[in-house]
């Protein structure tokens, strides 16, 4: 990988990091794309979209619950 694409890679907001964590919770994402997270992604965020993307995903599954329940 050369450096542009190092530097173009560090710049990755936390939004961008939101996406990629949602790609990596439906399973579907490219090698590529992969490659190019791991050399990317600033580890604090991936820990905090991850931490989002458990409580929505708990979140969702309590209200299918609650509503199956009444």
């Amino acid at each position: 990988m050369s450096d542009k694409n190092r530097a173009q890679g560090a710049q990755r907001s936390f939004f961008s990091t939101l996406a990629a964590i949602a790609w990596s919770f439906v399973g579907l994402r490219r090698k590529s794309d992969f490659e190019r997270d791991v050399t990317a992604l600033n580890p604090v965020y991936v820990i905090m979209a991850g931490l989002i993307g458990v409580a929505l995903l708990i979140a969702t599954l309590l209200s299918v619950v609650a509503f199956a329940t009444r």
